[in-house]
């Protein structure tokens, strides 16, 4: 299998590699390194930002219709390298290479739907309170973006942000996570050979300090879009306030999983499985606290274990493998250290519950069922990020909405049911800013995505999504 070293891409050009402090990228799958990249020091950080500053200056200007047509060819050039981009993927993330395919194809969609909603870019005219006098309402880009972008979905992220801010007209410099920078320059490329203008679209490596501080101090940054942790987005919002920046922030999660009393056990067992451990628990919007109603959480137990137990663990290439490692040491150490929290409270494993007997290498984690956890256990306050289900038992809806809204996180819940009376119910009053009933599925390209409380602000996807990169303006015209 290639990998294809990633270089810094400023201005419309792929850089030499700067002598600065290089990004050692390891395939968590075998714990083998694929190669390095340069990050940006200094000089490149503000070169990417001048880059920007002229690119914004040019594609700002370019018709609704020429951003459509532009984009269309974004996606059409990722579905030519769909198959190369998504062994990138599995080489630098490890999951399988299905999960692989299907966040390019979600990549794509949000190309195709932001071609789409560039042209619906609307202003509107009214009367004024003159007969002379009309009132013009028009949308104009915000600005330059920085947009920053965790590692679990390296390619389908940067392509949800890419797309919305070049719909809208804006100019942007993405900074990827430094495991995935691989991921993150094939997305880039595909921009450049879509005939976009130098600097519509910059691309830097490095650590925070040195790549990101510096920008969110420029002015010339009027918003920024991160995927990635409560915390850090706390950090950012803090230091986008100097300067005003608009914000999207796409933070962490602990999505609650209700299981109604009069839900399907079987079905709503293979939903919450196949939602648990996709990308191996590494998904913000993954269930990961499971209340599931006493009527039903004996079958319910059972069937999920059971539906866990056909899991295929390994290396994502292989196209027998169902789910993959975690993306570091340290991510696995993690997924150790909450099992054995848990169980030092009372909760009892199902299933899983450490590292499986037969890999010596790569950072793998059995999927892993709790039954009986305690209140006071770690995984059911903190976002775990791993394949780690917790499992409930509750006497009451009411019980099972208390404890779902109990936590600070607000950005997934799911219901399964069949009555439609309590399941409206329960979508009401759940606190988070996606819900699904009898449904995991809740992101789409044509659909709104975003958090309320402590997972975030602002939305990504739907025609919401471009709207954040547009400031409106009102003129009143009069007749001389």
């Amino acid at each position: 299998m290639s990998y294809q070293q990633p270089h810094l891409f400023i201005g419309g050009k792929s850089l030499p590699d700067p002598d600065t402090a290089r990004l050692t990228i390891v395939n968590p799958a075998t714990e083998e390194v694929l190669g390095s990249a340069a990050t940006a020091g200094p000089r490149e950080v503000e070169a990417a930002l001048q880059a920007g500053i002229a690119g914004h200056r040019s594609w700002r200007k370019t018709s609704p219709w020429a951003r459509s047509e532009a984009l269309r060819r974004i996606a059409a050039l990722m579905r030519e390298r769909r198959d190369a981009i998504a062994e990138t993927i599995t080489l630098e993330t490890g999951k399988p290479v299905a999960e692989s395919q299907a966040e390019i194809q979600n990549a794509i969609d949000h190309f195709d739907w932001a071609a789409d909603e560039a042209r619906r870019v609307y202003g509107r005219s009214l009367p004024g309170r003159e007969a002379n006098s009309l009132f013009h309402i028009v949308n104009e880009p915000v600005g330059l973006v920085l947009a920053l972008t965790a590692w679990n979905f390296p390619v389908s992220l940067p392509s949800r942000k890419l797309a919305a801010a070049l719909a809208a007209g804006c100019a942007v410099i993405l900074r990827p996570a430094n495991e995935v920078p691989a991921c993150a320059a094939a997305v880039v490329a595909c921009c450049h050979d879509a005939g976009l203008p130098e600097g519509a679209v910059n691309l830097i490596f490095g650590e925070p300090d040195i790549t990101v501080a510096p920008l969110m101090a420029a002015p010339e940054i009027r918003k920024v879009s991160f995927t990635g942790s409560t915390r850090v987005g706390q950090i950012l919002i803090r230091q986008g306030a100097e300067t005003l920046k608009r914000m999207t922030m796409e933070l962490g999660g602990h999505a609650p999983f209700l299981v109604l009393e009069d839900a399907d056990p079987e079905a709503a067992a293979k939903i919450g499985v196949a939602s648990k451990f996709r990308n191996a628990g590494q998904v913000c919007t993954a269930p990961s606290r499971f209340f599931v109603h006493e009527r039903v959480a004996e079958s319910f137990g059972a069937a999920f274990v059971r539906e866990t137990r056909r899991i295929r663990l390994g290396d994502g290439l292989d196209p027998a493998v169902t789910m993959g490692p975690q993306i570091s040491a340290r991510q696995r150490e993690r997924a150790e250290r909450l099992v054995a929290d848990a169980v030092e409270k009372g909760a009892r494993v199902g299933t899983g519950g450490g590292r499986p007997k037969d890999r010596n290498r790569g950072y793998f984690f059995e999927p892993t069922v709790l039954f009986d956890v305690g209140e006071d256990a770690k995984i059911l306050d903190e976002e775990p990020f791993t394949p780690i289900a917790a499992l409930v038992t509750v006497s009451s809806t009411e019980e099972a909405i208390a404890r779902a809204n109990a936590l600070e996180y607000g950005l997934a819940a799911y219901a399964f049911g069949t009555s439609e009376r309590l399941l409206d119910r329960v979508a009401t009053e759940l606190e988070a800013g996606l819900i699904g009933l009898n449904s995991a599925m809740v992101s789409t390209a044509e659909a709104p995505f975003g958090g309320i409380k402590a997972s975030g602000s602002g939305r990504e996807g739907g025609s919401e999504g471009i709207t954040d990169y547009l400031n409106t303006k009102f003129i009143h015209r009069r007749s001389a």
